[in-house]
């Protein structure tokens, strides 16, 4: 028998002000204080997972904003990638709306430098092989198959001789690729960018797709992009999806809190003796972004697990009761089927 656990968050909206937080004396970032808090519990899974909603595009000639964008366009400093590897993070998805913010150099470097960081990727690619070679994971003799895919990306045009760069959700690609890849793992895993922004609940859309991939072999299904969380569903033993995991790292967005709350999921996988795979446990660390000013008198940003924090004898009252209602909240979404 063999038991592994996965951990999964959601959003990674490295923004300005937390790029400014990270900005040291000599002009370079450094990333680590960001994850410190979280770090231990992203580590001690045996494979973590989340969003990267943000490009490494660079500062050179070829970082172009696309300006055909329907929203805000990001970019980070690359000394990200190893801050999110050091804190524990083993796979990064990046099919997501700000794929191709800075065009198509700018998705083809943001891979690049998670390749320097020995950082796995799915969801974008570099060439019709790299698209049609799936992720799989064989974790402590579980083999697990990644695939990513989103909605849209804010209108910016994928290029028509690259369709390859990013995969969109398209029903009948999806479905085929599920089942080619049941046949070679234990365990298929989607991580789906899809759902409307600032609803706690998932759409008619949404539960059409997930009901579709799991009656055609998915196992497991993460969604991103809502920016607030969505409840989780459990479909008997080797069924499992959460809507949206909200915002693991984000600034406060349209003056709503709970945008900078999420949680780190985290699934118990058993395989016995026979070679049959289940989820034995599901459970999850209620977070949320926290920006402060630190002793030193400049502002930092962290991701605390909101249980530990409440433990502190020093908390202030305001504080206090702010942290109370983001669990409460996490919590109360989390129960709704």
């Amino acid at each position: 028998m063999t038991e592994i656990q996965i951990a999964a968050v959601g959003d990674l909206m490295v923004k300005r002000y937390i790029i400014s937080d990270a900005k040291q004396s000599d002009g370079t970032y450094s990333f680590t204080p960001l994850f410190a808090k979280v770090a231990p519990y992203l580590r001690q899974a045996d494979l973590t997972i989340g969003n990267l909603e943000t490009t490494f595009a660079g500062n050179g000639r070829e970082c172009r904003k696309s300006l055909r964008s329907g929203g805000p366009i990001f970019k980070c400093p690359d000394e990200l990638a190893p801050a999110l590897k050091e804190a524990g993070f083993d796979v990064l998805v990046t099919a997501n709306n700000h794929c191709m913010d800075y065009g198509a150099s700018g998705l083809l470097r943001t891979l690049r430098v998670l390749d320097r960081s020995a950082i796995d990727h799915t969801g974008t690619s570099r060439s019709v092989k790299e698209s049609k070679t799936t992720l799989i994971k064989n974790v402590n003799g579980i083999t697990i198959g990644i695939l990513s895919y989103t909605a849209g990306t804010n209108r910016i045009p994928v290029p028509s001789n690259q369709p390859w760069l990013v995969n969109r959700i398209e029903t009948h690609k999806i479905l085929r690729e599920i089942r080619n890849l049941k046949k070679k793992v234990d365990l298929v895993l989607l991580y789906m960018h899809f759902g409307s922004e600032y609803q706690y609940t998932p759409n008619k859309r949404q539960k059409q797709l997930v009901n579709l991939f799991l009656k055609n072999g998915a196992n497991i299904i993460l969604g991103s992009h809502p920016h607030v969380l969505q409840p989780l569903a459990v479909r008997g033993k080797k069924q499992f999806v959460s809507y949206s995991l909200g915002n693991f790292v984000s600034t406060k967005l349209k003056n709503n809190p709970y945008t900078q709350s999420g949680i780190i999921l985290t699934l118990t996988i058993k395989k016995d003796n026979s070679g049959k795979t289940s989820i034995t446990n599901i459970d999850y660390i209620p977070t949320c972004v926290d920006r402060r000013v630190a002793n030193s008198g400049r502002k930092i940003s962290e991701i605390i697990p909101i249980r530990d924090a409440l433990k502190s004898t020093v908390l202030k009252t305001e504080r206090r009761n702010l942290l109370n209602r983001m669990l409460k909240h996490t919590t109360g979404i989390l129960k709704r089927q």
